[in-house]
């Protein structure tokens, strides 16, 4: 899968614009439909014409993007299998946990136990935990105070490890003076 993709690139936007015109066709709000269409015209605008070109053609090369040629001799770019990865890659870039105004006491824990033939697994988990900023609470195990089951949920997804991952919710933990002082919660 390519990893030339800095953000802000041309190739990058295309791409989420795609996924953003998928996203349409599964979206039955009309409000988040209305909301979504509006955004497409000025991120399409932005856009330098040959500069385009160049990231669709290359887009075509690296078997991110596909056409579909339509009966009214329109095309149509299509994500591939590996584009829709790569798009899901810019998403767990953004991915943080949300913190709660009020704390509901309650400690969120993530366990995992990866085999070392996927060393690599277990290093990424261990590295997108850390950035959404849960905190190592012992070797593969990491804790947050407020709810992020859906943010793990997703980056398990992605690396395909839910046979690895253990979350737990925990009412009390014995070093919860530090740990309230780690995320500022006094």
């Amino acid at each position: 899968m390519p990893t030339n993709f800095r953000k802000g690139t041309i190739k990058k936007k295309v791409l989420l614009l795609l996924k953003a015109g998928w996203d349409l066709h599964f979206t039955r709000s009309l409000g988040k439909y209305c909301k979504q269409l509006e955004a497409l015209p000025k991120e399409w605008e932005e856009i330098n014409r040959r500069a385009l070109e160049r990231a669709i053609e290359s887009l075509y090369q690296s078997k991110l993007i596909k056409e579909k040629c339509n009966q009214d001799g329109t095309i149509t770019m299509i994500l591939t299998e590996d584009g829709k990865n790569v798009v899901l890659q810019f998403d767990l870039e953004k991915i943080k946990v949300q913190k709660m105004e009020n704390w509901d006491g309650k400690w969120r824990i993530v366990m995992f136990d990866v085999p070392e033939k996927l060393k690599k697994v277990r290093e990424a988990l261990r590295f997108h935990f850390k950035d959404i900023g849960l905190i190592e609470f012992q070797k593969s195990i990491f804790i947050h105070p407020f709810p992020c089951q859906k943010e793990i949920e997703f980056i398990i997804e992605f690396y395909n490890a839910r046979k690895y991952v253990r979350f737990v919710l925990a009412e009390e933990v014995d070093n919860e003076l530090h740990l309230k002082h780690k995320f500022k919660l006094n």
